[in-house]
């Protein structure tokens, strides 16, 4: 077997053992946080940066569409964040861009991260404001974060740590599983409001 096999075998099993170990109960109480997200008319803000920031406005879509959530990403209007950094800094644009949105009580903030936010290490402070900004209002938190979950672990109302079965690949892993969870989530046969195309097609 080649190493480029060898690798791929790993990464593979890896991934089934990152399966078995997901915690069903944050999954469960993701669910009903979010039933109860729809059902006060509330709003679902889901943030990340590099590879969470992708699978944020892809999630957008999904929660908008399938699970019929008024849903929204920072990162989605590239003009509003880089006008925010660029005049306020980086730490403070999603917070004040969920000010900008009037975050409130019946809404809640969906984290896609793979440390989770450190303030003590400067690590995506831009997290750990906003989380800050939503308590503050009263907003629930929910993630799927990486690693030891850092400060979102530490606020939020629900949230699933991605095993880190190998320190090499907790980025890849973390990432991947972040799409494997909010997929489960929107299809959750209490969550799903709307058919996808492929599943309606007989």
């Amino acid at each position: 077997m080649s190493n480029s096999d060898a690798y791929v075998d790993k990464y593979l099993l890896q991934a089934a053992k990152i399966t078995a170990l997901i915690d069903r109960k944050a999954v469960g109480d993701m669910v009903d946080i979010l039933i109860g997200v729809r059902q006060n008319a509330g709003r679902l803000f889901i943030i990340g940066v590099g590879g969470g920031a992708g699978n944020a406005g892809h999630a957008v879509n999904d929660f908008r569409k399938i699970a019929a959530i008024e849903s929204y990403a920072p990162t989605d209007n590239v003009s509003e964040l880089t006008a925010r950094i660029n005049d306020d800094g980086w730490d403070s644009s999603f917070a004040n861009w969920l000010k900008g949105s009037r975050i409130n009580a019946k809404d809640c903030v969906f984290v896609f991260s793979v440390g989770g936010g450190n303030a003590e290490k400067n690590i995506s402070n831009n997290l750990v404001q906003a989380l800050k900004c939503a308590k503050e209002v009263g907003a629930r938190v929910i993630g799927v974060v990486g690693r030891d979950g850092g400060y979102t672990a530490r606020v939020a109302d629900a949230v699933v740590i991605i095993p880190p079965v190998d320190p090499e690949t907790v980025t890849p892993h973390t990432e991947a599983f972040q799409a494997v969870v909010w997929h489960m989530i929107v299809s959750h046969p209490r969550l799903k409001a709307n058919d996808m195309k492929w599943e309606s097609v007989k």
